[in-house]
């Protein structure tokens, strides 16, 4: 996947290899900072759907069942309402060590076509970027 065709922009440095955090040690900083400086607001309002899981034996059902009430597969990681929804996908600051799941291409797309504030991310300091691009636009 070319991060150039994506609809929706792209945060960081597309270049950078090397080593570099996991995506729930860049989410856990992302959330973290987050609630630390918007404690009163944004923080209580930012959302990471779980939606990942291992399709093993009886989880299947729990997966059929958590469809059924409303999980989107493929919702991104950092949804924040407002005036304009921030929809943020976070990825590892070395994007060639982040895989793609099944349909957070599509529910980016999606929202950004809803009108949403979309992007990927590429670690928390890009999320944070986004972030602040995003809350500029709050009023």
């Amino acid at each position: 996947m070319k991060l150039n065709d994506l609809p929706f922009r792209v945060y960081g440095d597309t270049d950078f290899r090397s080593k570099c955090a996991t995506e729930s040690v860049e989410q856990v900083t992302f959330f973290n900072r987050l609630r630390t400086q918007y404690s009163d607001s944004w923080g209580l309002l930012a959302v990471h759907p779980r939606n990942e899981q291992q399709l093993r034996g009886r989880q299947f059902g729990g997966m059929s069942k958590q469809k059924a009430e409303g999980m989107s597969p493929g919702a991104s990681d950092i949804i924040l309402p407002g005036r304009v929804t921030f929809v943020c996908e976070l990825k590892r600051r070395d994007r060639t060590k982040s895989t793609w799941q099944p349909g957070q291409v599509a529910y980016l797309t999606a929202a950004h076509q809803a009108g949403a504030f979309a992007c990927v991310a590429l670690g928390c300091d890009a999320a944070w970027q986004a972030f602040n691009d995003w809350l500029a636009t709050q009023g």
